[in-house]
C-alpha cells in the first residue's frame, strides 16, 4: 500500500515595516539654482532662464519654494512661485518632476504657497491653467479656485487658451481652520504614497 506523502507549505510572516521618505518644503536659495533649471527643464522644456530665478530670489515681492527630499537623486522633486501684487498672490509656478506625478506632491506645493500668501496678508490668490490639463483644475478646484475667466491663444507653444482661477477670503478669521484641513488633508494623500511632510 503507498502512503500519501503530504507537502506542507510552510509560509513565515515577517513583519513589514513601511518606511515614510521624508518631503521637506523651504524657501530657495542662489545654492538652489542648478537644480531650479534642471527642474524647469525637465517641467517646461526650459521656460525661466538662469536669470528670471535669480530675479524671483531678489525680490521682496516674490516667494519661490522648492520641495526637497533626500531619497531621491535629484533631490528637488517640484517648486512652487508666487508674486505679490497688492493684496494678490499671482500663482506662477506649480511644478513637480514628472517621475513623481499623481503622488500629492502638487497639493503639498500650493498648499505652501497659500499658507505663506496667508502669513503676507494677502486677500486672495490667482493662477492661469490650460484648459486641456484637467488634473491642474481639479487639484486648484479642491483648494477652492473658481473660474474667472479665460485667456484666449494665452500659452505660445501651441496658441492654447488659459483658464483664470481665483480663491479669496484668505484673512477671514475662518480660513486658518480651512489650512488646517487641507493640511490633514494634504498629509493623508502623501501617506498613500509613503511620503511624509516635515513642513507645517
Amino acid at each position: 500500500m503507498s502512503i500519501p506523502i503530504l507537502s506542507l507549505l510552510c509560509v513565515v510572516l515577517l513583519p513589514i515595516i513601511v518606511i515614510s521618505l521624508a518631503l521637506e518644503i523651504q524657501s530657495l536659495t542662489a545654492n538652489d539654482l542648478s537644480a531650479a533649471l534642471e527642474l524647469d527643464q525637465a517641467c517646461f522644456g526650459g521656460l525661466w532662464n538662469l536669470q528670471a530665478y535669480q530675479r524671483e530670489l531678489e525680490s521682496p515681492n516674490t516667494e519661490l519654494v522648492g520641495l526637497f527630499s533626500n531619497f531621491s537623486s535629484s533631490r528637488m522633486l517640484g517648486m512652487g512661485c508666487f508674486w505679490s501684487i497688492v493684496d494678490e498672490a499671482h500663482i506662477t509656478i506649480v511644478a513637480v518632476h514628472p517621475h513623481y506625478h499623481r503622488q500629492g506632491l502638487g497639493a503639498a506645493l500650493l498648499y505652501s504657497l497659500l499658507v505663506r500668501a496667508y502669513d503676507r496678508g494677502l486677500e486672495r490668490a490667482t493662477l492661469e491653467v490650460r484648459v486641456s490639463n484637467s488634473a491642474a483644475i481639479s487639484l486648484y478646484q479642491k483648494f477652492g479656485f473658481k473660474t474667472a475667466g479665460r485667456r484666449r491663444g494665452y500659452y505660445r507653444d501651441n496658441g492654447e487658451d488659459a483658464l483664470v482661477l481665483w480663491t479669496g477670503e484668505m484673512q477671514q478669521p475662518d480660513f486658518p481652520k480651512t489650512l488646517d484641513t487641507w493640511y490633514t488633508i494634504v498629509c493623508d494623500r502623501l501617506s498613500q504614497s509613503e511620503w511624509q511632510l516635515v513642513w507645517k
